[in-house]
């Protein structure tokens, strides 16, 4: 299969005509979209009566939407750590169907173990997929994004991305990156009519810690750490809480906002671990207070009440 390309499939295929009063239809690029929460999204995106660029690495495996919902559904293969293969599946969509509305960044992975035992190779292949996919879509699409100054760019992130979990290194230093890279480029695309949305999950009953995961073996001073992560949650499957096809049903709520959050977190347990992360990182950070505001060169006014600062607070003084 070339990647960029419709899937055979397609060929054939019944046209599904438009549920009765939906809202007007909008184009969709989900990356990702062959199971977990890229698939729950795809079925809601469609049943929602939009159209949708499809992708996976295996578009084969797409079919059965492409046979339910026909012209309204293109099924393109894509490995999102390659620009060209991107690029290609971008314009699957304005040759599709003439424009492009809201991409989402789904595509992603997870492998365990230390920092210290991690391959470098699984290493770098997690950066790639799960950071550099998303540059790569994102940039593809920005173009015809801003040539119709308007789109919604969503990034699906982890709680992950605020926090820390021994033995995911590789994923959550991507999705902190997916982050920071999001909230520049929310400041850079803003005033062009291009919405930018990070959602950030909590644990879900995906595949994401099943098959899709592997991992490596860990070394006996790292089984307190790593070790202990892995093996609670093989006893604990019931800590993923959140149910796919709800946070799909989420997501479809915030593209259809005027104004959608920056971020968002999904499922009660981010939402209580971004707090308990906020409190402990907000004390830390008065902690060390005095030292941290030791280091100006003397006799500066303070930096609050600089052109500077004033830039970063709009609209408050």
């Amino acid at each position: 299969m070339t990647e960029g390309r419709p899937h055979p499939c397609m060929e054939g295929a019944a046209v599904l005509p438009l549920p009765r009063n939906v809202p007007m239809s909008k184009v969709w690029l989900i990356t990702g979209s062959s199971r977990g929460l890229g698939r729950e999204l795809a079925k809601a995106v469609l049943a929602a009566g939009h159209r949708l660029v499809a992708t996976a690495r295996k578009p084969e495996d797409l079919q059965s939407l492409v046979a339910q919902y026909g012209e309204r559904v293109r099924a393109v293969g894509l490995d999102v750590a390659e620009p060209a293969a991107a690029r290609a599946a971008v314009a699957v969509a304005t040759s599709a169907f003439g424009r492009l509305d809201v991409v989402v960044n789904n595509a992603g992975y997870a492998n365990v173990n230390s920092i210290e035992d991690v391959a470098e190779d699984d290493f770098r292949a997690q950066i790639e997929t799960n950071f550099f996919g998303v540059v790569n879509v994102t940039r593809a699409a920005l173009p015809i994004l801003r040539a119709q100054r308007e789109g919604h760019i969503i990034q699906i992130s982890s709680i992950g991305g605020r926090g820390s979990t021994p033995g995911l290194a590789a994923y959550q230093s991507a999705k902190w990156a997916v982050g920071g890279f999001s909230e520049v480029l929310a400041k850079e695309v803003g005033s062009l009519g291009i919405r930018v949305t990070v959602v950030e999950p909590g644990g879900m009953r995906t595949d994401w810690a099943g098959s899709s995961m592997k991992t490596g073996d860990i070394q006996s001073d790292y089984q307190s750490t790593v070790g202990a992560m892995v093996a609670y949650r093989h006893e604990n499957p019931d800590i993923m809480r959140g149910d796919p096809a709800k946070c799909a049903q989420a997501i479809l709520q915030v593209a259809s906002e005027k104004e959608p959050p920056l971020r968002l977190l999904l499922g009660s347990d981010a939402v209580f671990l971004s707090g308990l992360i906020a409190e402990a990182r907000a004390e830390e950070d008065a902690k060390w207070r005095a030292l941290s505001l030791s280091t100006d060169f003397d006799g500066l006014a303070p930096f609050s009440e600089s052109p500077v600062a004033k830039l970063a607070k709009p609209g408050r003084g």
